[in-house]
């Protein structure tokens, strides 16, 4: 062996460090984004958007104004489960919904009732 033969090992092990380090770097960023979505995903409040759109279509089949157990769930949903701030709107039949709870924030207009 020359005297150049160990700079290289020292050279090829430092890569191979390097290389290690941002493959351990990718992983734990991958673990990160996956449980990230995965929250996001069980954080939604899909029965309580499921809900709303059940009470808004009840009053979209009703005269207006004459379903006040409708307008006491729509009360129930906002504010005794997760203090949730909701905003219905009739606009000539196009029914626009708002729900936001700090967390999520959602937003939906119905032209047409598909359930």
């Amino acid at each position: 062996m020359d005297r150049e033969s160990g700079q290289w090992i020292i050279l090829m092990s430092m890569i191979l460090c390097v290389g290690i380090f941002f493959l351990a770097v990718i992983l734990n960023q991958s673990i990160l984004v996956g449980q990230t979505t995965a929250e996001s995903a069980l954080e939604f409040p899909k029965s309580d958007i499921h809900d709303l759109r059940a009470e808004v279509y009840t009053i979209s089949r009703t005269p207006a104004g004459t379903c006040p157990e409708c307008f006491r769930d729509l009360t129930n949903i906002s504010l005794e489960r997760k203090n949730a701030v909701i905003y219905v709107a009739n606009n000539s039949g196009t029914w626009t919904i708002h729900y936001d709870n700090g967390v999520t924030s959602y937003e939906e207009t119905i032209g047409y009732w598909d359930f």
